[in-house]
């Protein structure tokens, strides 16, 4: 019975399918199955690469965790300062997973050049600032040297510089909004020391980046007065048990917000992309399952002759069966090796080229991002093999109808 059923497997599983009826079939079977797993890679590729590179972009111009005055709530602009000397400043001690905490305070002003004028948000922060996830924003220029007495220099996105004709080194006039303690408005000059461009539009076109102690001058502060806290975490995904904890330990005049309060909307947005994700797997795999149903039966027929006298030299049912099933995993498995090739191929593509560029104003992203984990991979590969291979089992029961009187007979 061996011997029986390795001839038939031979036969099934030969290189080149050479029934002109089932060998387009079969093709278009493997090609199902190849450009399912090429749109599965890309989709999870697309979407996480997104999610990630939005949401670090949030984190590197406001930390995970604000701690703020209530008075500060709806505010981007600093009005009501809060004291430096804090029980979890300049670390949190009873709490773990965070990176770094570093003091800011905002205020509102305007650049002016002879000919135009832009409005901005002054954001003063000092040496304890965590430059890691800003610094490949940074197309031109250096960050502030805030080692110094007094710092001038500032960070201006490449946005405004645009609009306002400015470049690397220039020096800028900035009129800055009346504090209670003044009745003018006060004017500053700063040189232009670094150009960035994060592709966040909501932070490009009005955010200028400095000293603190500027922002401290402007508001009339005394040097332990600031802003806020930003508090970066070690793991994202740890946000909301942080903020919580985070607020546990602050003071009951301060409020700690994440960034998931503080923009709802965007992270709202990016979680749409895993329905998308799911909906476009589940599509891709019925897709592919279809086609290997439609080469399995399309096989079982041409080879009725065959699976008759295999049932009359003593082969039962789910012998045939486990001969056909492999096959078709054979093409399942060739399938996915080509689509793996491609998929990842097109991903790598676009990881080191950058090819695919999008409207930050709409994608707050200016580049496709790509990002995908070896386990996601092969959760897709075996995902997509387990399931199609279960879809065929059903379909392969026609095995068991197959009478060996008959198909012998009318072959």
């Amino acid at each position: 019975m061996n011997y029986e059923l390795f001839i038939a497997k031979r036969i099934i599983a030969g290189k080149k399918y050479k029934s002109s009826i089932s060998s387009p079939i079969i093709k278009i079977a493997t090609t199902a199955i190849t450009l399912g797993i090429i749109i599965m890679l890309i989709a999870v590729a697309t979407a996480s690469g997104s999610q990630l590179k939005i949401r670090d972009k949030m984190a590197a111009f406001k930390g995970h965790v604000q701690i703020l005055n209530y008075d500060n709530n709806n505010s981007d602009v600093s009005t009501t300062p809060i004291s430096k000397t804090q029980d979890f400043y300049p670390e949190f001690k009873n709490i773990s997973g965070v990176k770094n905490v570093q003091i800011y305070a905002n205020k509102g002003g305007i650049l002016r050049t002879k000919t135009n004028f832009e409005g901005i948000v002054f954001k003063g922060v000092s040496t304890d600032y965590d430059w890691s996830l800003f610094k490949e924003y940074i197309i031109k220029g250096k960050l502030p040297d805030f080692s110094l007495p007094r710092t001038k220099g500032i960070l201006l996105s490449e946005t405004i510089a645009n609009r306002l004709q400015l470049k690397l080194n220039d020096t800028i006039n900035a009129t800055f909004l009346k504090t209670t303690n003044s009745k003018l408005p006060s004017t500053r000059k700063y040189t232009i020391v670094g150009i960035y461009n994060s592709g966040f539009a909501q932070f490009d076109k009005n955010m200028m980046i400095g000293d603190i102690r500027e922002v401290q001058k402007l508001n009339k502060w005394t040097e332990n007065q600031v802003g806020g806290f930003e508090v970066v975490l070690d793991d994202f995904d740890d946000i909301k048990a942080k903020g919580e904890e985070i607020y546990g330990e602050i003071g009951a005049t301060l409020n700690a917000k994440s960034i998931l309060d503080l923009y709802p909307t965007v992270f709202d947005w990016i979680k749409l992309f895993d329905n998308n994700v799911w909906f476009i797997i589940a599509i891709m795999i019925l897709i592919a399952g279809i086609n290997m149903i439609t080469a399995l039966l399309v096989l079982i027929l041409e080879r009725v002759q065959m699976i008759g006298i295999l049932k009359a030299l003593g082969s039962n049912n789910s012998s045939i069966r486990k001969v056909f099933l492999y096959n078709a995993s054979y093409l399942i498995l060739k399938g996915l090796f080509w689509g793996n090739i491609i998929g990842l191929s097109i991903i790598a593509i676009q990881y080191f080229f950058e090819i695919i560029t999008l409207n930050p104003e709409t994608y707050y992203v200016s580049v496709m991002p790509v990002h995908i984990s070896v386990w996601a991979i092969l959760a897709l590969n075996i995902g997509t093999l387990v399931l199609c291979f279960l879809m065929l089992i059903i379909p392969s029961y026609i095995i068991t109808k197959i009478n060996p009187a008959k198909s012998i007979k009318f072959a």
